[in-house]
């Protein structure tokens, strides 16, 4: 188990709206936070190494957490690929790439329950930190058909989480923010580029190469040079390449 502190954890004051912000290191886990932000919350940001094949996407979230001005980000050990299941954390299945994707397939690179262990251990830091707020970056228009990014699942969660914690059983609500979940990629983009986020610091790609450069072929580059051309702006990632 590993934590990186990027500032002090203060007590707070009583008026302060603490939010715990599930952070990947990507565009849009990035922009939720951002959004989560610019509504008044003071972000916790929590990453999670759980087996994936690469470290790009932690070392992004470090970059991302320092640029949102967290009040704390907490990186923890949970080792997913023990349990396989996933060509993100199995190195003896492929990441799919030059695929059509197609919502309604769920491709391999789904991790089993990953958001409902990711929001789980999230809505227990929430509890400890007083908190009844939650920020996830899903999104249900453009994106790989994972089950767990759905507003049905987000839902079933809150309802979940009012009935095992103590927060919940004493009446208070818990609320899973989703700002995304309706919003086409290239909408996303815009609306982090208004706040000035530097979508530079971010990494998306599921299988990057050496120098943790995107592989431009798999459903998340898909995805995501879809929503810069869309959006009409460059990827700094990929700007200048051929």
């Amino acid at each position: 188990m590993g934590t990186i502190v990027t500032a002090p954890e203060s007590p707070g004051a009583a008026t302060e709206r603490r939010a715990v912000l599930l952070l990947s290191g990507g565009l849009d886990s990035y922009t939720a936070g951002a959004l989560a932000k610019r509504d008044g919350f003071t972000l916790y940001a929590l990453s999670l190494q759980y087996g994936q094949r690469h470290a790009v996407e932690l070392e992004a979230a470090t970059r991302v957490a320092a640029d949102l001005g967290v009040a704390r980000h907490l990186v923890l050990d949970l080792n997913l690929a023990a349990l396989g299941g996933s060509s993100l954390t199995s190195a003896g299945m492929d990441v799919p790439k030059d695929r059509a994707v197609v919502p309604d397939e769920i491709p391999s690179t789904y991790v089993p329950a990953r958001n409902t262990i990711f929001l789980s251990i999230a809505l227990g830091w929430a509890e400890v930190l007083g908190s009844t707020d939650l920020v996830i970056g899903v999104n249900a228009l453009d994106y790989s058909g994972y089950p767990d990014c759905r507003p049905d699942f987000i839902a079933a969660f809150e309802r979940v989480a009012q009935l095992a914690t103590r927060a919940g059983v004493d009446g208070q609500r818990f609320t899973i923010h989703t700002p995304l979940i309706a919003m086409r990629k290239a909408d996303i983009i815009r609306a982090g580029l208004s706040l000035g986020l530097r979508y530079a610091l971010t990494r998306s790609c599921y299988d990057p190469d050496p120098h943790g450069l995107p592989c431009g072929r798999c459903d998340s580059c898909q995805l995501r040079a879809a929503g810069f051309a869309d959006a009409g702006v460059a990827d700094p990632l990929t700007e200048g390449q051929d």
